[in-house]
């Protein structure tokens, strides 16, 4: 009886992976979807966990991806091999909730970046990732301060391999509880404090649409401080199809409309089996 067990679940186990092979034997062996151009189009690989970085490169190559989001130094190889780069480049110390509103945290973040941002610049990668922190009781205002202090060090190296720093924005109310960079209009006041073209917002339509909504206006109205995008469903965060709130179509076309010439990163978690397949839709939702 166990034997048998045993026997039935490892077929199963077998079938499932040559059905998974399958899938994504057929999406490499598709043809290239006929882009229109005008949106540069990226992934974020630790949304598809079971995908190698290898397999996600040949995926996402076929499907018309330039570039994959928050991958570190030691994967640029892997991208340069397969014609691709990374569009926003992950690594920074302390993370989400250890960032730049703490001056303790700031020497091991410029050291970073001192080491980080000409690397970036020889792979072709425009960005690099950094964070606020948490709040932790911390006024807003004394958080602007001392981000903008540990911003400017980074800076010179910045403008000088012509590499954007990028300050990600990031809901509060379900994710990412007490992070200070939660509202556009704090993160455009950073900008405004740093004063380089070499310092801008990661804008996050999924975390933004949970915060504040109204993502066409501010777009319109802050572009300038916007070098980066991301998407996902709200809720859920699961595809960015007709099962949530977002019109991804809408959003796009006003992005575009603003002149972007940056990349679009698809950060949705898919809830469906054939993962490569909800994201070539959202590939295709967001090709405008």
């Amino acid at each position: 009886m166990r034997e048998s067990f045993t026997r039935r679940a490892a077929l199963k186990t077998i079938a499932g992976s040559a059905a998974a092979i399958a899938v994504f034997r057929e999406h490499l062996e598709a043809a290239a979807p006929e882009l229109k151009g005008n949106v540069r189009h990226s992934v974020c690989k630790w949304c598809y966990k079971n995908i190698s970085l290898e397999d996600m490169c040949k995926a996402g190559k076929a499907m018309g991806l330039e570039a994959i989001d928050l991958l570190e130094i030691k994967d640029f190889p892997v991208l340069k091999a397969h014609g691709l780069v990374c569009a926003m480049v992950s690594g920074v110390p302390g993370g989400i909730p250890k960032g730049l509103n703490r001056p303790e945290n700031h020497d091991a973040i410029v050291q970073f970046m001192e080491q980080a941002i000409p690397e970036a610049a020889k792979a072709g990668a425009p960005n690099v990732i950094c964070f606020s922190g948490n709040r932790e009781g911390m006024a807003d205002e004394q958080g602007l301060e001392n981000c903008a202090k540990g911003l400017k060090r980074i800076m010179p190296i910045a403008e000088q391999h012509k590499v954007t720093v990028a300050m990600e924005l990031l809901n509060s109310k379900v994710n990412h509880k007490d992070y200070m960079c939660d509202r556009s209009a704090w993160g455009v006041d950073l900008c405004k404090r740093v004063g380089s073209e070499r310092f801008k917002l990661l804008y996050d339509i999924y975390h933004m649409q949970i915060m504040e909504g109204d993502l066409i206006a501010t777009i319109k109205a802050n572009h300038q401080y916007f070098c980066h995008y991301h998407t996902g469903g709200v809720p859920g965060r699961a595809e960015i199809d007709e099962t949530q709130e977002i019109y991804y179509p809408a959003v796009m076309r006003a992005i575009v409309a603003t002149g972007f010439k940056g990349f679009v990163a698809q950060e949705f978690i898919p809830k469906r089996p054939d993962a490569l397949g909800s994201l070539k839709q959202g590939v295709q939702i967001c090709d405008v």
